[in-house]
Parts: structure tokens; sequence; C-alpha cells
């Protein structure tokens, strides 16, 4: 979790190291301007991302180009019926000697437990087709995903900040599929899709992203990241910190009440206060993204559908299409939710 004590850093510094994550996502990630600034605010906004869309399209570029830019640790975990909650979070190695009581006390020295830390414990962590995981994997990033941390054998482990995770699933092959629970779907601050390219940018992938930019990626020594770490912090800080006056929370709230099920009857399960903190946090990382110096209500209004489809149930979406319902479902209570009269300055 993002400690949001220190020194704040300027615009004009926050504005340079954006531009400079935003072109290198540009140049791994093709004609795909307005998805990466969505990856991007979720990433300021300290939240964790679901891409539902078809194999092939550049989930797992997005997610590497990410952790690459900033010089952060990438791990991968490929969603399996099989895989277990222990090949996320890491386990204990048991040995002769070792002593479970001593493992069960949560006194005992973590240092001395005999712990294979799992790929959680980095800063983006990949989990490909993650609805094809049992629930019981499925719950062990739960803990993860919102107190920062997870729990081996009564032992806490604190992981690295930044820390996000980016989940994908297929929205059309379902066989062998767990569906995600909404307490799950509501851990994730945005969801939304690539999409298929259009026929200028699949020529550019064609030239530019062929057989031998695979093999100069293979044979050339990791590039050197254009943000560091402790940098990005400051810019999450820097997001956090940015002024959100009265009419913007009330319109933020005015959102949230109006996917009560008492007052739509088409929503079966509303959105969450939960919900409305992502939404004012990723507001604010769009508001930094564009160089604003407060949150406007436009700020709200950018990352509304993939803030809060996800998270809102409806009664009787088509089976087939429940995500494009979700949208559709935020997109036109944006247009009948009314803005607050009074617009801050």
């Amino acid at each position: 979790m993002i400690d949001h004590a220190g020194e704040l850093i300027s615009a004009a510094d926050f504005g340079r190291r954006y531009r400079m994550l935003a072109m290198r996502l540009e140049r791994e990630v093709l004609g795909k301007q307005r998805e990466i600034a969505l990856a991007l605010t979720c990433l300021l906004a300290d939240g964790h991302l679901l891409l539902e869309d078809l194999p092939g399209l550049g989930k797992t570029r997005l997610a590497a180009g990410l952790a690459a830019a900033f010089g952060g640790d990438f791990q991968r975990v490929q969603g399996t019926p099989d895989l277990l909650p222990s090949d996320v979070t890491g386990s204990v190695v048991f040995g002769r000697d070792t002593d479970v009581v001593r493992l069960l006390d949560p006194a005992a020295r973590r240092e001395d437990l005999p712990l294979r830390r799992g790929p959680v414990f980095t800063n983006i962590l990949l989990c490909d087709e993650l609805n094809r995981t049992p629930p019981r994997t499925q719950s062990a990033l739960l803990e993860a995903m919102e107190e920062r941390q997870v729990t081996i054998f009564s032992h806490t482990f604190a992981l690295p900040d930044p820390f996000l995770v980016i989940a994908t699933q297929n929205p059309v092959d379902l066989d062998g599929t767990y569906r995600l629970p909404e307490a799950q779907l509501d851990r994730f601050l945005m969801r939304f899709a690539l999409g298929r390219p259009d026929t200028a940018t699949l020529g550019r992938i064609l030239t530019e992203l062929g057989p031998e930019r695979r093999t100069d990626r293979r044979s050339a020594a990791r590039p050197v990241a254009d943000v560091s770490p402790p940098e990005l912090l400051q810019m999450i800080r820097y997001c956090y910190s940015l002024p959100a006056a009265a009419p913007v929370r009330e319109y933020v709230t005015a959102l949230i009440e109006a996917t009560d099920p008492d007052r739509d009857r088409a929503v079966r399960l509303g959105a969450s206060p939960r919900a409305a903190l992502a939404l004012l946090a990723a507001a604010r990382a769009r508001a930094a993204a564009t160089g604003a110096e407060y949150v406007a209500i436009d700020h709200v209004r950018a990352v509304a559908v993939p803030v809060l489809a996800h998270r809102i149930v409806l009664r009787d979406p088509p089976p087939e299409h429940v995500s494009t319902a979700q949208d559709a479902y935020v997109t036109e209570l944006l247009r009948r939710v009314e803005t607050p009269k009074r617009i801050a300055a």
C-alpha cells in the first residue's frame, strides 16, 4: 500500500515521466493509445486491471511493457484448472527436519522459515486466463490484491511496492472455466478490452513486430527503464494529492447511488463504496495525466465505464454479452445522472 507521506514532485516532473511511460508502451502495443492511457491510469491509481479479450491481441505485451517501462519485476501465471493457491502465493518447503508446530506459531522468526516465494512477490503479476483457475486459487489473490500481503502458515509477508495484478479472461471460450465472483471483480480497479487492431495498425505490427524484432529482443539485454520504481511511487503520490472539490465528490456519489437496486430495478447488485473510492482514485490519475491541477467531472466521466461496469450485476443481461450490457448500462447512466449545478472553477 502506498505511503502518501513524503515530498511531492512537481506537475512538470509528473508530466515528463508520464510521457516517457506512454511513449514506451506505444512502441510495444501499437495503435492503442486510449487503452494505454487507461492502463497507465490504473497503474497510477494504485489499482488492478482486468483485460477481457480474445487471445493474441497484446495483453501480455501490455503487462510486460508496463513492468519494463518503470524497471519493475514481472511474473506470469498461466491459469489452469489444476493451479493451486501455493503456486501463486508460495509455500513452505517441507524437509526431514521441518518443525510443523513452529511453522504454525505466529511468533516464530519469519526469516527462519524454509519459504519458497511464489510469483505474486513481484511488481506486476500477469494472471493469464484467471477464470480457468479454480475458486480456491482465485481467492488466494484476494488478500494480495486488497491488503498487498500474503499469509503463509500464519506468517504475513508484505508484497513489493508498487504492486499491480493484470488478469485476463477470454469472453468467448467458456469451456472449463470458473466464473469470477463479484468479490473478486470488485478488487479490480478497471476492466476493459484491447480490441482488434485496424488495418493500418495491423500492417505496422507485421512490419515492426516481425521475426527480426523478436530475435533482437531475445538476444538483447533488458532495456533501461524510463522511470524507476521509486519515481513511479512519487507519481502515484502526486495523483492522490490532486484536490477533488465537493461537486466532484457529489457527482461520484450520485453515480454510485443511481446503481442501487432499490432505485433501479434493472440492477441486481449495484456499485459499492469501494467502487466510489476507485472511481475517484482513477479520476485523480486521469486528471494528472491530462495536466490538470484538480479533478473535474469530465475526468470522472472519462473513467466511469472501465471502473464501474464490471462491478454492476444486471438482472437480465444477454448471456453471451454480459460485459457489453454492463458497459452500455454505465454509458446510459452517465447520460441520465445530472451533474451538480455548482461546479468548481
